[in-house]
């Protein structure tokens, strides 16, 4: 028996995961949880594209690793991870706006102190190479100035 689904936007220009069905709980009946997760990840690549070039690199890299990484998780950090990711790619998507990011000054957030204390040692570990990387890249890029 086929499903009678009215219009579902998966565009990134409306915000992920915002659907003319009614949100959150219409696309836990639609799609099965690898196809939330495929979507998510695909959103948050399409956003990257509105980058500068090097930080669509790190950023896809750093998304192709951490989703990678918690392909066998509990459903509690599952749990988590998607909501965690789901506001960094609707900050993304906000911040690039229609104009792209030519037009935008910053891109994502910065981390209050009670973040942080909530980090396990893997994660400031991980948090340290992404700012090392992220250094080293600007750093390359004030040299070829």
């Amino acid at each position: 028996m086929p499903c009678d689904i009215s219009y579902v936007d998966i565009s990134v220009t409306s915000l992920p995961f915002r659907y003319a069905m009614g949100g959150g709980a219409a696309i836990q009946q639609v799609f099965t949880h690898a196809q939330r997760v495929r979507l998510l990840y695909k959103t948050i690549l399409k956003l990257h594209r509105g980058f500068p070039v090097e930080l669509k690199a790190l950023g896809d890299q750093y998304t192709r690793d951490e989703f990678r990484r918690h392909k066998n998780a509990t459903p509690e950090q599952t749990q988590a991870f998607m909501v965690e990711w789901t506001n960094y790619a609707i900050t993304i998507a906000k911040q690039l706006g229609v104009r792209g990011a030519h037009m935008s000054k910053t891109f994502g957030q910065n981390f209050k102190e009670s973040d942080l204390e909530n980090f396990n040692d893997e994660q400031i570990y991980q948090l340290y190479e992404l700012y090392k990387a992220s250094v080293e890249a600007d750093n390359g890029n004030q040299k070829e100035s």
